[in-house]
Order: structure tokens, then C-alpha cells, then sequence
């Protein structure tokens, strides 16, 4: 598996902030599916395997959809000769896989290397747009709970909520310099050891992350759907105590005529109200 799959969003899109909750749902759906309606422009062309799962289940919830992911994978790259630091679109990708990695295959990939080889894990990388913070907040803190310590949350100025889920325990380790192997095969085969380890941890740590995050959705649509169901119940007993209320006992003083009317203009201004959805 190559680079993780990249969809940009769109460049031009409308802002969110102070838009109506109605219709900054829709608006968030059209992202959505805009997103989603594009090719993967990953070097695979399609998610990860061991990413497939956790992918499916954000993208199949209203409020979240995946803009890239990489499931984690053992990298070994061939940067130049120009120092060690490596920009991925200018280097050469000798060896890239999600499974375990053997010596042998690390070897005969080096004698390809021309400049400065380095031999990397990279654990899962998630970026997930969230239709509200308060979304992106219930994802950000099972993702700290699952492992992935280097998670973040980003808000941009026409409203859009970005959250990436990372984790820090990577591995980049130089190899070789301008084409010569400056190790040990014993010492690739100890780092591979402990590469195959991390990826071990991280496929654990993704699976957690999975579980998690279903009981967390799960236990929010209960929350939300008893919320609705009080509001609900709310509105239909101030319907019915208001259909008999009793202006001299609600106003607590002798009534006239005109006091009457004046407590039912002020039973009508007390019950008015504007919920305002939160802003990003």
C-alpha cells in the first residue's frame, strides 16, 4: 500500500458559520457527498484493508466523513543525496507494506537505492470532517482513549471541523548514504523486528478505536433520541397547562378584566422560545 488515499475538499465551498442547524446539515451533506463521489487518488486506489472497517463506520454516520486514511504501513524510501530529510512526492518508494516485514525483502530493495535510503513505520493516519465540534469532540476523545495521543482538532475560518487522528509511536530510521549501506543485515533485522512490533501494537490499537468508537456512537443516539423524546413530552405539557391555566393563580394577585388579558399576553411572550444551534 502506497500513500494514503487524498480528497480534498472543495476549495470554494460556502462558509458554515451562521448558517441555520437545518441548513448547515444540508450544507455539511453536500460536502459529504461531493467528498465521497470523488476518485481515491491514492497510489492503491482504494482504503486500506486494516482501515476498511473503522472508514465504513464514520462514513455511514450523518455527521462524519473520511477526506484520508492510511491503515499504517513499513515504508522504506529513497530520498536523494541531498541530506536525510525526506519529502515523499520527490523520493523514490523502494518497499511499502501493511503486513510484516522481512529482512530479505528490505535487502534486495536497498540495491535499488541511489541517495540516502530510510526505513520508516508510519502508524494510522485518519483525517475526518465532522459536521459540528461537538462531533469532532465525542471522535477526538475516543481516539485519545484508543491510543492515538497525537490526535487533533481543526476549525477553519468558514467553519469547516477537521479532526486527524495520529498516533506517536513511529519509526525513521536512515539506512543508507548516497547508494552505500551504512548498516548492518543484523541491524536491519533488529529494526524490522521492532517495526513489525509497532505494527502489531497499531493493529490493536485500531481495533480498539473501532469498539470504542461503536459504543460511543451507539450510547450518543440513545442520549440524543431521550433528549427529543423530553423535549417532546416538555412541549406537550406546557401545551396542555397552558390550554388551563388559571390567570389569578399564575399572576398571584386579584384579577380584573384588563390584569387578565395583560397575564395571557405575558403567558404568550414567557412561553416564546428561540433555541439557537452553536456556532463552530
Amino acid at each position: 500500500m502506497a500513500a494514503p488515499r487524498e480528497r480534498p475538499g472543495p476549495r470554494s465551498a460556502p462558509s458554515l458559520r451562521g448558517l441555520p442547524g437545518t441548513d448547515r446539515a444540508a450544507e455539511f451533506g453536500r460536502w459529504k457527498a461531493q467528498c465521497l463521489g470523488r476518485a481515491d487518488l491514492s497510489r492503491k486506489g482504494s482504503v486500506d484493508e486494516g482501515a476498511a472497517g473503522l472508514v465504513q463506520l464514520l462514513n455511514g454516520r450523518e455527521q462524519y466523513f473520511t477526506t484520508s486514511s492510511c491503515a499504517g504501513r513499513i515504508v522504506l524510501l529513497d530520498g536523494g543525496i541531498n541530506g536525510f530529510e525526506v519529502q515523499k512526492q520527490n523520493c523514490c518508494w523502494l518497499l511499502v507494506t501493511h503486513k510484516p516485514c522481512v529482512k530479505d525483502d528490505v535487502i534486495a530493495a536497498l540495491k535499488k537505492a541511489n541517495g540516502d535510503a530510510i526505513l520508516k513505520f508510519e502508524p494510522l493516519v485518519l483525517h475526518v470532517q465532522c459536521r459540528q465540534l461537538q462531533d469532532a469532540q465525542i471522535l477526538h476523545s475516543v481516539a485519545i482513549d484508543s491510543g492515538f495521543r497525537n490526535s487533533g482538532i481543526t476549525v477553519g475560518k468558514r467553519g469547516k471541523t477537521m479532526l486527524a487522528v495520529r498516533s506517536t509511536h513511529g519509526l525513521e530510521v536512515p539506512l543508507s548514504h548516497k547508494g552505500k549501506l551504512m548498516v548492518t543485515e543484523e541491524y536491519i533485522d533488529f529494526l524490522l523486528k521492532i517495526a513489525n512490533q509497532k505494527m502489531e501494537e497499531n493493529k490493536k490499537r485500531i481495533e480498539r478505536f473501532y469498539n470504542c468508537l461503536q459504543h460511543a456512537l451507539e450510547k450518543e443516539t440513545i442520549t440524543n433520541s431521550h433528549a427529543k423524546e423530553k423535549i417532546k413530552d416538555k412541549n406537550n405539557s406546557s401545551y396542555t397547562h397552558k390550554k388551563k391555566r388559571n390567570p389569578e393563580a399564575a399572576c398571584g394577585k386579584c384579577i380584573t378584566e384588563e390584569n387578565a388579558k395583560e397575564c395571557e399576553n405575558d403567558d404568550d411572550l414567557g412561553m416564546s422560545v428561540t433555541i439557537f444551534p452553536e456556532d463552530y
